[in-house]
């Protein structure tokens, strides 16, 4: 290859290393899907808090119900036996009906996990980024969209045709009545929760502007799980009423606790940062990996914990009960439990808000004391999954979202600037910055800088994303040295990667077919 074409390479290389971004919280995705509400009063009018219905979420669930998702389904509300029996009629009738459920239904069989739970909760994701029917289109771009909605896209053309083949938009107004019931019944409850939880925490939902949480009732689900979701400043609850039955009041509450207090930690990170420490000291416990990564969101799930456990309802036995909430949460690896527990006990006494004790609570925190309980405690051989945050794409550091923003608007030297102050601060995947410091290089022309910090990126993350296209341009690298044999594994490492990234799947497919060959003119 000459140096003349080896360098006209490099340039277009790096346009494409530029253009590829990271984002993982959607704006416009996570504005809500199409909805029939009656929203429960709040303690104030500007704020949106609301229990509703959605026809794109209706539209998604009895597609998989069609495929044969079957669970829970003998402690269902009558609702989803009587729709499935209605749209099986109407495919019956039509053989165009029955062709389009059938390729619907393979791919639903091809993209199935292993529990009915991981698949419930990817496809209801997958709805929750869909825009009204009957056009199902995604809210973002899709580079923007998580992991297990990337994985689903292939699905939104098969549920617009069954959608219409169907005739699930008469079917969703047919049972309307039934669902404004269901909307009606769990109302109060729903009220009631969420004015406790603010009363007790003396901490108005009103104060937080441009912010929503919302419940969506969608009964051709399993009555068994709920699915939460945070997107950014929207916090949604997916739950399937079951007759007789409560609604799971404490997933939609720890919701709720996590809605109006993680504000709270973003606005004192210098004295959420004082307790990083503690992270070093809880790397044994089961508990999420990003809890043991994110300081802050440590220290929200740990009060959350002792807010659940203060507020048991009061019974003969609730002292008792409240320690083993406490000591389970420790053994898990949420190590301020204790400490927020007694500090509650503090603030039930005083007048003043959670939003005015917020930072005294914080700043009391005894560091040594809590890394030694820490260091001494016996783990669990397991944690509970977070309601939340297991179900949620991971969050980007401010840091690394604003860098990203400056790599895409061109300003190369902010972007590294603040991916290594990100790297500096140990602030968000490690991983992610240093993938925003290859590109960096590459735009600088710096090819073995660039491939220096693509192979520390892949050492440093667990993201798919970051792990993908770090392989694929240490490829194209490979491939514009002549390295062939180098450039194959990677990229067959990037299709082992990629599953639920199609772009990055493509992408890897055609290295693999062909060396890379950037044009002269350098496009995406």
């Amino acid at each position: 290859m000459s140096i003349l074409y080896r360098n006209l390479a490099v340039i277009s290389l790096i346009a494409v290393f530029a253009a590829v971004g990271l984002a993982q919280t959607p704006s416009e995705a996570s504005k809500a899907p199409a909805k029939a509400s009656e929203g429960p009063p709040t303690s104030g009018d500007t704020q949106k808090v609301a229990l509703e219905t959605s026809e794109t979420l209706f539209t998604v669930m009895t597609a998989i119900n069609a495929c044969g998702y079957d669970a829970g389904l003998s402690a269902c509300d009558p609702i989803r036996a009587q729709v499935r029996a209605e749209v099986a009629n109407t495919i019956q009738a039509s053989a165009e009906a029955q062709e389009t459920q059938k390729i619907m239904c393979d791919f639903y069989k091809d993209h199935q996990q292993v529990d009915a739970p991981k698949t419930l909760a990817e496809f209801v994701s997958l709805a929750l980024f869909l825009g009204n029917p009957p056009d199902f289109a995604l809210k973002d771009k899709e580079a923007n969209v998580p992991p297990d909605v990337s994985y689903l896209l292939g699905f939104i053309p098969l549920v617009q045709k069954f959608y219409t083949d169907a005739g699930l938009h008469a079917i969703w107004l047919k049972h309307q009545p039934q669902y404004a019931a269901l909307s009606k019944q769990y109302h109060e409850p729903l009220s009631k929760m969420l004015f406790d939880t603010e009363v007790y925490l003396k901490l108005p939902s009103a104060g937080f502007l441009g912010r929503a949480f919302t419940v969506y009732l969608e009964p051709m689900g399993d009555p068994g799980q709920s699915n939460a979701r945070e997107y950014a400043t929207e916090y949604v609850v997916v739950l399937s009423p079951a007759p007789g039955s409560n609604l799971k009041m404490a997933q939609v509450r720890h919701t709720y606790l996590h809605f109006l207090l993680d504000p709270l930690a973003m606005k004192y990170p210098t004295t959420v940062a004082r307790l990083q420490p503690l992270l070093d000291d809880v790397k044994r416990s089961p508990m999420d990996a990003s809890f043991r990564h994110d300081i802050s969101l440590l220290v929200t799930e740990c009060l959350i914990r002792a807010i659940e456990a203060r507020t048991l309802p009061k019974g003969p036995d609730t002292e008792a009960q409240q320690q083993q909430l406490v000591d389970r949460a420790v053994a898990q690896g949420f190590t301020l439990t204790p400490y927020f527990y007694q500090a509650l006990i503090k603030f039930e006494k005083d007048p003043a808000g959670l939003r005015n004790s917020y930072a005294d609570m914080l700043n009391e925190i005894d560091l040594s004391k809590e890394e030694k309980r820490a260091m001494t405690t016996t783990y669990a051989t397991e944690a509970e999954p977070d309601v939340l945050r297991a179900s949620r794409p991971p969050a980007a550091s401010p840091l690394l979202r604003t860098a990203e923003e400056k790599l895409a608007s061109g300003d190369a030297n902010g972007a590294k600037t603040l991916a290594q102050q990100a790297i500096d601060q140990k602030s968000g995947d490690q991983g992610q910055a240093l993938f925003i410091l290859a590109r960096v290089a590459a735009l600088n022309r710096d090819m073995p800088g660039a491939q220096s910090y693509f192979e520390k990126a892949l050492t440093s993350t667990q993201e798919p994303r970051v792990i993908a296209w770090s392989h694929i341009y240490l490829g194209r690298i490979c491939d514009l040295q002549e390295d062939r044999a180098a450039a194959l594994t990677h990229y067959k490492a990037a299709l082992t990667a990629s599953a639920s990234l199609p772009e990055a799947t493509a992408a890897a497919q055609r290295g693999i077919e062909k060396p890379y060959e950037p044009p002269i003119h350098p496009q995406q």
